[in-house]
């Protein structure tokens, strides 16, 4: 017993000795290169639980640790360093940059990560510290120019839409827009009305990178919605270590940058004077109004968001952001602003094997819009002589054309400041998405991995329109000259609710023997999508045709597979596999088989590379695939159907109302547009991958076309229809290079370019009768009536402008009325139209560059298009005198071009507006953004780092083109709304 406590005794006098040699280690992490603090290092001490990581000042604090401890410090891109502890009071580490480790940068490959130097596919990816800088509102803009292929055009209005196109689209009527992966969620590409893009309810400060699947290898993974590329985003997620605040805040001065070219007041007073009748001339006012200045003004944007990141009891990584836009656009009365909300959470259980991820978003959005076609329109064409308020008017005051008799004309247009603030146009949108993700390693079989993720979509919006009681375009059931005359104005309201259900399952077996490295996976999906929306009518009118429509749910179900194979990180192959299935097809045609297979060899393995000194890496890559498109707009278009008509098509017999039906029209053998595509791709870096790039060509061919066409008369129910027609055969060749120019100590400067060459041919437009020219596609143009300057035809692009030749004097200046006989049949009708150039570009380019010295930082973001050409429809339009003294009793504006070609009359019927004089070469070169930003140094804030920044958005344009902006979408220069040029200051703080 005495033993015992003698023991205890020992024991109890060795433990003060055994706290002090516990001790607490302080320290600092910095790039060995540059001297600058890193944060989010992580500091542990080898073999023990636990651990900790850097702040912002690249400082940290680790306890119990004792002599002879091995200190472990390790991040991402580095080379981990491990310091023997002997007692010191503080450690500096220095961390030198591991060029090997970053060529393993991991992308998304669909239902799985592959290393960047394993993958055998096209794929892309830019991250947060690589996407352009300035008041990013909508996401798309963060790679606008950034990527070979990838071509990004946005509007000028808040929170519109960008449309994006890899290599091209592949399709002529059916949906050409990219599949979208959410944090895992495949988003639909509908929109609910009053909203503006799919895109518009996620705040860009919450996205951690991009990555594109370019080719049909790499993209066949998904199968029936990945025929025009698929764009994997990432949001930003919590992180293991101390708490991390970040708060930006942007303010954005938008400016009006250019307006539409149209006579001066004086200029049209000369016009009427010179070329209008005496009563013409007797309708002219005494002001001189410019009507696109009082519609366009200087508007404030602001952006805040503010995140916070760690993890929760040290346990669960955890980030939460919110974040504000407010855009109001630099026409009157327009405006974006959204709220949002996000949370991810990422726990790690059951010693690594239960990988959870969960990501949730709620988005507010507000929207004031205004009919932009028809307000622009008319203050681009509006008398500029007449004044913008009228003494008297029963209008509000504003000044608006009246007959004689005091009616309001039919054909004039209407004042445009007035439709501005007499027209109210609003919605508001709510969007609730969150996707949750179980990723299980088998406990007892840990090569297998079982993952289930589940998510869903909803996106709701409701609005009205409403036109008040003094507005010329309000509902007035009688003229004024009746005596009764009275203005009910206008008003409709709606709501529109879409849901995007999904569920992935799958397995995945990955098994190293060797050299050999094998991953495999095998799943199956679901997604389901829904729309309900109910359209109040015009209430103030007395058959509002108040409706709900319903549409159907459309159901795609898969099955999918991939093997990718490796032996000694040198031979690579993936082979992948999908089964489809879509609601929108009969049994027949209900299902779709798509695979995809790519082969790699990392030459730089080998060995006589392994150690060369000039080329650091080198792989090439041929891929060939097969992908599926069926989004169309048509749901059940297989489906005999009956509709009810509305209450415009109802009859009485005998006093009782009968409601008509009659059957639709529909095609029982529509299928599946299938494309296929070869890649052939070279990825190399060279001095330590100082300098990298990428060079791909692809040949891709889409057929079975799933195109809206005209039906001949009797084939069926319908004049018009979806068909599987045709084969569109796409080629092109990509190059992207980035380069550390400079790097040292205080000064860096990084550049990187991608240019882009493509080439699309109709190649096939299925059974045609002789003389067929093609189908003409694409909106009406203004001017004449039901006119179309678009049309595909075999041989040709898609979407060829269909014009006449137009003749010229000695001068060069276009002569009215004449044309060129091309068929020799002498005379000037249809058969003298022909195909005169396209509106995609033949090439495109991109260039960013990011120069910094010491705390300053400069970032300049250009873009490039050449072989692109635009049909000018305000000057086809508004080009000629009649355009504006075409009646006797109002007068309306002309455009400069008149000036250039005295075109006078609407020569030979519609020839005129589809003159290739109008067909102008739209090439530019864009800088797109400039921004120079300052970060203080920690020494002076000891917790906070902050950096102050200011820029210029939408700078400059070069081109030939002399009309409001070369860049548009679909190739037609209407009433477009502009877009700004935006004066920007900014502030980040990070905690």
């Amino acid at each position: 017993m005495k033993t015992i406590y003698k023991k205890l005794l020992f024991l109890f006098l060795l433990l003060p000795f055994t706290v002090l040699a516990q001790s607490t280690l302080k320290g600092t992490v910095a790039d060995l290169a540059t001297g600058q603090p890193i944060p989010g290092v992580n500091v542990n001490v080898q073999g023990a639980p636990g651990g900790t990581s850097t702040d912002f000042d690249g400082k940290f604090q680790l306890s119990n640790v004792k002599n002879g401890d091995k200190i472990v410090v390790s991040f991402i891109g580095y080379k981990t360093s491990t310091v023997t502890f002997n007692g010191q009071q503080t450690l500096s580490v220095s961390l030198e940059e591991d060029t090997n480790q970053l060529k393993e940068v991991v992308v998304q490959v669909g239902y799985g990560t592959v290393k960047k130097k394993d993958a055998t596919g096209s794929v892309s990816q830019i991250s947060a510290k690589e996407f352009n800088k300035g008041i990013n509102v909508t996401p798309e803009t963060l790679i606008s120019g950034r990527i070979a292929g990838v071509n990004v055009v946005g509007g000028g209005a808040p929170g519109a839409k960008a449309d994006i196109r890899i290599r091209g689209g592949s399709s002529l009527s059916a949906s050409n827009d990219p599949l979208i992966i959410l944090d895992g969620l495949p988003l639909s590409n509908a929109v609910p009305s009053g909203a503006t893009s799919i895109l518009s309810t996620i705040d860009p400060n919450d996205i951690e990178s991009f990555t594109v699947l370019k080719d049909a290898s790499a993209a066949a993974i998904y199968g029936s919605r990945a025929a025009n590329g698929v764009i994997v985003i990432t949001t930003k997620k919590g992180t293991k270590g101390g708490v991390k605040v970040n708060f930006s805040s942007q303010v954005g001065v938008n400016t009006v940058a250019n307006t539409v070219d149209v006579l001066s007041a004086d200029q049209f007073r000369n016009l009427v004077n010179t070329k209008g009748s005496a009563a013409q001339q007797a309708l002219m006012g005494k002001a001189s109004t410019n009507w696109q200045d009082e519609i366009f003004h200087t508007a404030l944007t602001t952006n805040n968001n503010i995140s916070v990141s760690g993890a929760l009891f040290d346990k669960l990584p955890v980030r939460l952001s919110v974040g504000n836009v407010n855009n109001p656009g630099i026409l009157r009365n327009t405006s974006f602003e959204r709220t949002t909300t996000s949370i991810s959470l990422n726990p790690v259980l059951f010693d690594n094997h239960l990988k959870i991820d969960i990501s949730g978003n709620l988005a507010f959005g507000k929207n004031q819009f205004q009919d932009e076609d028809g307000v622009i329109g008319s203050a681009i064409s509006f008398d500029p002589t007449q004044s913008v308020y009228q003494s008297g008017s029963r209008y509000g005051g504003y000044f608006e054309w009246l007959e004689p008799t005091g009616n309001l004309p039919l054909l004039p247009a209407r004042n445009p400041v007035a439709r501005l603030n007499q027209e109210d146009k609003r919605a508001t949108s709510t969007r609730k998405w969150g996707n949750i993700r179980l990723d299980y390693k088998l406990h007892f079989f840990e090569d297998l991995r079982v993952v289930a993720e589940a998510g869903i979509d909803k996106f709701d919006s409701s609005g009205y329109n409403r036109q008040s009681t003094q507005s010329a375009l309000g509902y007035q059931p009688n003229p004024f000259s009746t005596g009764n005359w009275v203005n009910l104005g206008n008003y409709n309201s709606y709501t529109d609710n879409l849901q995007n259900k999904n569920l992935n399952t799958y397995f995945n077996y990955t098994k190293d023997l060797g050299k050999i490295k094998i991953d495999a996976t095998a799943g199956y999906n679901y997604q389901l999508f829904q729309k309900e929306k109910y359209q109040s009518g015009e209430t103030t009118q007395p058959t509002p045709n108040e409706d709900v429509i319903t549409d159907p749910d459309i159901n795609l179900q898969s099955f999918f597979g991939r093997l990718n194979l490796g032996y000694d990180s040198r031979y690579l192959l993936t082979v992948n596999y999908r089964r489809d299935g879509t609601s929108r097809f009969s049994k027949e045609n209900r299902w779709g088989n798509f695979m995809g297979g790519a082969f790699a060899w990392n030459v730089a393995e080998e060995a006589f590379l392994k150690d060369n000194a000039t080329i650091s890496s080198l792989k090439l890559r041929l891929g060939y695939g097969t992908t599926g498109q069926q989004d169309i707009s048509a749901q059940y278009d297989y489906l005999r159907r009956v509709t009810l008509g509305t209450i415009n098509t109802q009859y009485i017999f005998g006093g009782v109302v009968y409601s008509t039906a009659r059957p639709e029209g529909y095609n029982q053998n529509i299928k599946w547009e299938e494309l296929a595509e070869m890649n052939l791709g070279v990825d190399f870096g060279f001095f330590k991958d100082r300098i990298t790039g990428t060079i791909n060509y692809f040949d891709k061919k889409s057929s079975d076309l799933l195109a809206d066409v005209l039906v001949p008369d009797g084939a069926n129910l319908r004049n018009q229809g979806f068909n599987n027609i045709g084969d569109l055969r796409t080629k092109g060749v990509e190059f992207s290079l980035q380069s550390d120019i400079i790097k040292t100590d205080k000064l860096t400067w990084n550049v990187a370019v991608n240019a882009t060459y493509l080439d699309q041919k109709i190649e096939n437009l299925g059974q045609t009768v002789a003389g067929f020219e093609g189908y003409a596609v694409g909106d009406n143009i203004k001017g004449g009536n039901g006119n179309k300057i678009l049309i595909n035809t075999v041989g040709y692009a898609p979407n060829s402008f269909f014009v006449y030749e137009q003749l010229y004097d000695a001068n060069k200046k276009p002569i009215a009325g004449a044309y060129v006989d091309r068929n020799g049949d002498g005379k000037i009708d249809d058969g003298d139209r022909y195909r005169y150039h396209k509106p995609t570009a033949d090439y495109t380019f991109g260039l960013f560059s990011t120069l910094n010295y010491k705390k300053f930082d400069f970032t300049m973001n250009w873009r490039a298009s050449l072989g692109n050409y635009i049909f000018d429809n305000v000057n086809s339009n508004m080009g000629y005198s009649d355009a504006g003294l075409r009646r006797q009793t109002d007068l309306s504006n002309v455009s400069s071009d008149y000036l250039n070609t005295g075109f006078t009359f609407e020569d030979n019927g519609t020839q005129r507006y589809l003159s290739n004089y109008y067909v102008k070469d739209a090439s530019f070169v864009k800088l797109d953004n400039v921004t120079l930003g300052y970060t203080l140094d920690k020494s002076i804030l000891k917790t906070t780092s902050l950096r102050f920044s200011a820029g210029v958005q939408n700078v400059f344009v070069l081109t030939k083109y002399n009309g409001l902006d070369p860049e548009k979408f679909n190739g037609i220069d209407g009433n477009v709304y502009p877009r700004a040029r935006t004066f920007l200051f900014g502030v980040n703080a990070s905690f």
